[in-house]
């Protein structure tokens, strides 16, 4: 008999292409003419996120959908100060301030100028996230 943690450890994780930098996202944008998903989070603490996470990210649907649609960044604000580093800890609050980000996780999607188009707070069923996904891309 496999025990839980065993199954657990036995489920793939998903490859995603995210991109490191918002520069490197916009720039990525405007030549690919895709627009960018902005993922904000704390990684070290929100529970919503491990759902985001694994019943989002971690599929072959999303995977899919964000190579053929979409460009990618995680904006990691983490409470613990050493989990990434003074420089992208900077950044990444920049992004949020720019953004008016109150609250983990926050899924935006903006332009290659940046422009939000559209965001989605906390963790909702899957399902809603396509459909969402969905009206900014084809409006793109």
């Amino acid at each position: 008999m496999v025990s839980t943690d065993e199954k657990i450890r036995e489920i793939p994780v998903i490859k995603l292409n995210w991109v490191s930098t918002d520069t490197k996202a916009f720039i990525k944008s405007k030549k690919e003419k895709k627009p960018v998903l902005i993922y904000s989070t704390d990684s070290d603490c929100c529970g919503s996120r491990k759902i985001v996470v694994k019943y989002l990210f971690n599929t072959t649907r999303f995977k899919d959908l964000a190579d053929k649609s979409l460009i990618i960044l995680d904006v990691d604000i983490p409470r613990i100060l050493d989990i990434i580093s003074p420089e992208k800890m900077f950044e990444n609050i920049s992004i949020q301030e720019k953004y008016n980000v109150k609250s983990f996780p926050t899924l935006m999607i903006v332009n290659h100028r940046g422009k939000k188009l559209a965001e989605k707070k906390g963790s909702v069923m899957t399902a809603y996230y396509y459909p969402f996904f969905q009206s900014k891309i084809d409006g793109y």
